[in-house]
């Protein structure tokens, strides 16, 4: 998979693909992330990306320009399966989204800054809008790596052990089972004893309950879907 993010501010980005899972799967060649910096893809002083909207009103908007050259470059040099662009109005992140992200080749995502993206460019050339919650960021190069990190760590060999991304919270719109490690108790508070018990349909019975159970608790609209 390549990923390509265009973004004004790629340094808020590089961090989270320097440590841990995503890093790994960078080094193993699971994956590529490219930063696109789009005041370079500007030829006014300054390197000025936005401009205030038309009409009036407080904020100011990334212009079309600089946009559509960075990804008529892009898509210059390889096909691309989604061009996303990351907006609080967008359709909310969620596990079924990230599975199906994960099996594509390329994706470029735009994060959007200030007061949005010109909407020319939402109308022509992003394939899908993707929010990560309803609230609004400074910019969108969090939730780019939000989404990226969802979608990487699905890929096939990325974790060492990869059913662990099959039992996750969601993945079946089920929450995830209580879990518990050594010791077996702690001034008091004791592991269940089925846990301990190495009778694992039991075990594998209990976790189904149990994640049933918080489930039907913590998000009763999850066993509505």
């Amino acid at each position: 998979m390549r990923i390509d993010i265009i973004t004004v501010l790629p340094e808020l980005l590089k961090s989270p693909f320097e440590a841990s899972i995503l890093k790994r799967a960078i080094e193993k060649g699971l994956v590529e992330v490219h930063m696109h910096n789009l005041r370079d893809y500007t030829d006014l002083s300054y390197n000025q990306v936005d401009d205030y909207q038309f009409g009036g009103g407080a904020g100011m908007v990334l212009m079309i320009e600089p946009i559509d050259k960075c990804i008529s470059s892009l898509k210059a040099e390889r096909d691309y399966d989604e061009i996303i662009y990351m907006t609080p109005d967008g359709v909310t992140l969620n596990q079924k989204i990230a599975n199906s992200l994960s099996l594509v080749g390329n994706i470029i995502i735009l994060c959007g800054h200030y007061k949005g993206v010109d909407q020319r460019v939402r109308d022509a050339y992003i394939t899908k809008e993707i929010s990560v919650g309803d609230y609004v960021l400074s910019g969108g190069e969090l939730a780019a790596a939000i989404l990226c990190d969802s979608i990487i760590r699905l890929i096939p060999g990325v974790l060492s052990n990869e059913t662990s991304a099959l039992t996750d919270t969601f993945q079946d719109n089920l929450l995830a089972p209580p879990v518990y490690t050594r010791p077996s108790e702690y001034k008091g508070l004791k592991v269940p004893d089925v846990l301990l018990s190495g009778n694992f349909p039991k075990i594998e019975e209990w976790r189904e309950n149990k994640a049933y159970e918080r489930t039907k608790t913590l998000r009763p609209d999850l066993l509505n879907e």
